[in-house]
């Protein structure tokens, strides 16, 4: 399909997580020639800001977490697709010297933790200590965003740090997880990533959207289908700034949700909703936020994502 730009009023501007490999934005960037730019980000928190400027108009792969917290905070934004989910490819590292697994977890009272605060990283954490029974209270909690993190536990200057993608790896070398991602899981400690938009974007461009939507929901599909690995893992990997291997590790984590799944009752059709409350009561709880919405179900809309399924 093209994804003729002509009739924006402006260049297309879409926002990206640096650290993760999205299948779809190849692609995106080939269709539209030169009227898309990507921007990169280190953390979703930076997206919300970025759309709130209105130098983005979409966000691929923005955390739910911080989409919760601009959410809560008035900034009137909407899901409109879940881009990936990924629990083995976020969580939280002990250092090794410690010697503390999930037997005795309870160890960490009063450690120093780097963690990039209103992420999906930071909602983990949170979980993970209430669920082992850890004060953060007692904590020296530092906000880092992943790469520094994972430099500053390389170095020995943390107890526990949180992070994801290629910065989780190297914290990896330095130390040990408590919980696996199917352990999380089984918690409810879910995480997944979505396409945001301003409601103000999705309103006045839903035919644009729901074309982007289109490409994004084709390119998982022929990655899903096992049959085009080997071509396009060569281009994710030059997109992403990674070695081919590193970039075969990290997406072997990730499960890209077909557009059919995405608009069941497990996502976009009510799972999505709840878990965003949960995540902000989460947040509520620990003083991360000054209020949570009753409600989420205005902040996901699936109709771009239908359309686009019927094109």
């Amino acid at each position: 399909m093209k994804l003729s730009l002509k009739s924006f009023r402006k260049p297309l501007f879409v926002g990206l997580l640096s650290s993760l490999t999205l299948l779809g934005m190849s692609p995106q960037r080939a269709a539209a020639a030169d009227e898309l730019t990507v921007a990169y980000f280190l953390d979703g928190t930076a997206m919300s800001a970025a759309m709130a400027s209105g130098d983005v108009q979409i966000s691929v792969s923005q955390g739910v977490p911080p989409f919760v917290v601009a959410a809560s905070a008035g900034q009137d934004l909407q899901v409109v697709d879940v881009a990936v989910s990924y629990a083995d490819n976020d969580n939280c590292v002990v250092a090794e010297a410690l010697e503390i697994d999930k037997t005795n977890a309870r160890e960490l009272r009063g450690k120093k933790v780097g963690v990039p605060k209103g992420t999906a990283a930071h909602y983990g954490f949170l979980k993970q200590m209430d669920h082992f029974g850890v004060d953060i209270n007692t904590m020296e909690i530092v906000d880092m965003a992943p790469p520094d993190g994972a430099a500053a536990f390389a170095q020995g200057n943390l107890d526990m740090v949180c992070g994801w993608g290629g910065a989780l790896r190297r914290m990896l070398q330095h130390g040990n997880v408590l919980l696996t991602g199917a352990e999380k899981t089984e918690l409810g400690i879910l995480v997944f990533d979505v396409t945001s938009v301003p409601a103000s974007f999705a309103a006045e461009e839903a035919e644009l959207l729901s074309k982007f939507l289109k490409v994004t929901g084709d390119m998982n599909a022929m990655w899903n289908s096992g049959k085009h690995t080997d071509k396009m893992l060569p281009v994710i990997a030059k997109d992403s700034g990674m070695d081919l291997q590193a970039t075969r590790d990290t997406i072997s984590t990730f499960v890209f949700p077909s557009v059919e799944d995405q608009l069941s009752g497990q996502w976009l059709g009510g799972g999505a909703q709840t878990f965003m409350k949960g995540v902000a009561q989460v947040f509520l709880d620990a003083g991360s936020i000054d209020a949570a919405r009753n409600t989420y179900e205005d902040a996901v809309n699936p109709i771009p994502l239908n359309d686009a399924s019927t094109m």
